[in-house]
């Protein structure tokens, strides 16, 4: 790591709360980019999307993501059996997922096995989304 990078660092470590967030919003602003927290603990910086750029992604879709948006309590233990015959996930991963909606269940997956799991979700009362 270089001298410059180094001083960088240091001089993060002693920002408060506040001025980290002020800073990563000049960030976002200055170079166009959105800071976002990913489900793998981890921020993810990605170019903000243009108009052009959004709207030849909705001409042609051919990844979708298969959203869980809502447990009803009485179905809960239901649903997480489901979750976990569609995600391999174990007990505990699976019960943390269900619990923490709205949460990704499948990302980048075909039209038709995205309508398979919200389908096989639905039936048992969870309410999804495919985005």
């Amino acid at each position: 790591m270089s001298n410059k990078i180094s001083n960088i660092i240091e001089e993060l470590k002693s920002l408060s709360l506040l001025e980290a967030a002020d800073l990563v919003k000049q960030i976002e602003e200055t170079f166009g980019v959105d800071a976002s927290v990913s489900s793998t603990s981890g921020v993810v910086m990605m170019p903000a999307e243009s108009g052009e750029a959004s709207s030849d992604a909705s001409e042609e879709q051919t990844e979708f993501d298969v959203i869980l948006e809502e447990v009803p309590a009485p179905k809960k233990i239901t649903i997480l059996k489901v979750v976990r015959s569609l995600t391999s996930l174990g007990l505990k991963e699976a019960k943390e997922l269900v619990e923490s909606t709205p949460k990704l269940i499948k990302e980048s997956t075909s039209k038709e096995d995205a309508e398979e799991i919200r389908s096989k979700l639905e039936e048992v009362g969870a309410k999804v989304s495919i985005k």
